[in-house]
């Protein structure tokens, strides 16, 4: 195994591109779609769970780990793979999507965030340096650059200035982070729906030099093809030998479209959040398990899918544990729902591989239109 951070272009197929990123806790294969471990937990999954799955990576969140149970408190108990038994590699976002969304109070300056927890209302700041020395307790493999996220939509004078602003703060943190070869900072380019601050943004972070690229600022209630437009934009001007990564996508359907775009890795709540309120993804399609129509169905959610959740298990019996709030109907669609996802990437890697990920995305999209139930766009 590696000592340092790389990554190799394996195969292209038009924009897509089949990858692996090596680090010394293991091997990425990209495209990858990074279950979410917001507290140190994948919610409802084992972690063995989700390595068995095919999840060579998964995420973690500063802002919920700074406030529980405290960075300093994972790094004295060993760093958070020791700490939630994950020997794989994770990435940790910055906690600056978290501030903007959750905190209560919060005061943006040049010098970073100063907020209130969500949790019991005390004060804390978080500047660029701040973010990577917490990324940094807590081990992460992959840390992201402290950013601004505007939501949209957003006039162009606010969103260029919060672009201006994650610039500058892109160079504080590749400064803090410093040179940690097994190890990578991401910077995250911004510039909300304005093709010109997103090029702005790629052209200034591409410059720095970076092991890795995010895109941030998108899904967060732009349309599909505005999303699409951006990424258009933003993937020729950052460096083709190096990861591209779209923060909070995404849908299969948005997966699928991003790929074919040119992105490399991918992270969402979705499937573990539908999961918990009885909503599970399959090749046919989404399945509501709340609906009455499942009460006496015999079928199990996919016979022919390799997780136990989808092929042992009745939709009849998932529809009564979701029905009764039952946790094991939680942790059964969730098991599903992680499984399809890890999947739907292997799928999309092998198409790239042989050349033929158009028609693997129009016979994946394919099989959803024809199951009778809700597509899963």
């Amino acid at each position: 195994m590696t000592e340092n951070f790389e990554f190799k272009l394996l195969a292209t197929d038009g924009k897509a591109r089949r990858g692996e990123i090596t680090m010394p806790r293991g091997t990425v294969r990209t495209p990858a779609f990074m279950p979410v471990g917001t507290g140190g937990t994948v919610k409802a999954m084992y972690m063995d769970q989700v390595s068995d799955l095919g999840a060579d990576i998964i995420l973690g969140n500063t802002y919920h780990l700074m406030l529980r149970p405290g960075a300093e408190r994972v790094a004295k108990l060993g760093g958070l793979h020791e700490f939630a038994r994950w020997p794989k590699p994770i990435l940790t976002d910055s906690g600056g999507f978290q501030v903007m969304s959750l905190s209560a109070l919060r005061k943006i300056s040049e010098r970073g965030v100063t907020f209130q927890s969500h949790i019991d209302g005390s004060r804390h700041e978080m500047s660029p340096e701040r973010s990577i020395e917490i990324q940094g307790l807590l081990d992460s493999d992959i840390q992201m650059q402290l950013d601004e996220c505007v939501r949209l939509p957003a006039t162009e004078t606010e969103i260029e200035r919060a672009m201006e602003m994650s610039l500058r703060w892109a160079e504080r943190c590749r400064t803090a982070f410093g040179d940690q070869p097994g190890k990578a900072m991401f910077g995250i380019v911004q510039g909300g729906d304005a093709p010109l601050l997103r090029e702005r943004s790629a052209k200034g972070l591409a410059a720095l030099d970076l092991k890795g690229y995010a895109v941030g600022g998108l899904a967060v209630g732009e349309p599909q093809n505005v999303m699409l437009d951006m990424l258009d934009v933003t993937c020729p001007l950052l460096p083709r030998e190096k990861p591209r990564y779209l923060m909070g996508v995404g849908t299969p359907d948005d997966i699928l479209k991003s790929v074919g775009h040119g992105i490399d890795m991918f992270d969402c709540v979705m499937p573990t959040r539908a999961g918990r309120h009885g909503l599970a993804f399959t090749r046919h399609g989404k399945i509501n398990l709340k609906n009455a129509r499942h009460a006496e169905d015999h079928r199990p959610l996919d016979e022919q899918s390799s997780c136990p959740a989808a092929r042992d298990y009745s939709r009849a019996y998932l529809h009564h544990l979701v029905r009764s709030n039952e946790i094991l109907g939680m942790m059964l669609i969730t098991w599903n729902n992680v499984s399809y996802y890890q999947d739907l990437m292997s799928g999309i890697r092998a198409s790239i591989k042989a050349t033929q990920f158009e028609d693997f995305s129009a016979e994946t999209q394919s099989g959803w239109a024809k199951g009778d139930i809700a597509p899963l766009g």
